[in-house]
């Protein structure tokens, strides 16, 4: 009896993308992911989670097993290829992550709204710091893009690059000016202040 199809995941979809393209092993999954560069929106880092990941497909009929084989390099290797019920679910699995925002909770906004455990100095430090680290991962990511179009490829292979470069763009414009509105003593408060509002909030 198959099992009910697995929740959609990035890495999960990656999987069936990859199959899609041809059957792999497990280990030649994860190598296309680094090759192409999806280890920036795919977290392979763990191997354990991409073979519960394939685990599941298998499971749920979306993937199946094509062939077992062994080599000097790999003892024993198993190869699988998409399904047809694979297909079907990585086009709509796609399709719904392209079209419907998801309520996400990354660490960065959630540290945002604890930053008054910080003097307003030492949240100044902790953001310049991160607009250094955005700034060194900007320019990693122009440098990609640029040796990719050196290379003749089709913009679509770049479309999350853009997109991620587009964002650490944003994000690191926004950090500057925060970080600009404290040292200029524009963003400020007092613990009188907070005092205050959490008095009111707790009497409403």
């Amino acid at each position: 009896m198959t099992a009910p199809a697995p929740r959609s995941s990035p890495l999960a979809l990656t999987v069936l993308a990859l199959l899609h393209y041809k059957p792999l092993h497990p280990y030649g999954v994860q190598r296309l992911i680094k090759d192409w560069g999806k280890e920036q929106v795919v977290n392979v880092s763990q191997r354990a989670s991409l073979y519960r990941t394939i685990e599941r497909l298998n499971g749920a009929g979306l993937i199946a097993v094509r062939e077992t084989g062994r080599d000097q390099q790999y003892p024993e290797r198993t190869v699988y290829e998409i399904t047809d019920a694979g297909r079907e679910t990585a086009r709509a699995w796609l399709e719904e992550m392209l079209s419907a925002p998801k309520q996400e909770f990354p660490e960065f906004p959630a540290a945002l709204s604890n930053l008054l455990l910080l003097a307003p100095e030492e949240m100044a430090d902790v953001l310049e710091r991160r607009a250094d680290a955005l700034t060194e991962k900007l320019d990693g990511m122009e440098a990609a893009m640029a040796a990719e179009a050196e290379q003749g490829l089709p913009r679509i292979t770049r479309l999350e690059t853009e997109y991620l470069r587009a964002v650490t763009a944003a994000e690191l414009e926004w950090v500057r000016a925060v970080v600009e509105g404290l040292r200029a003593g524009a963003l400020s408060w007092s613990k009188e202040q907070l005092d205050a509002l959490a008095e009111g909030s707790a009497q409403q």
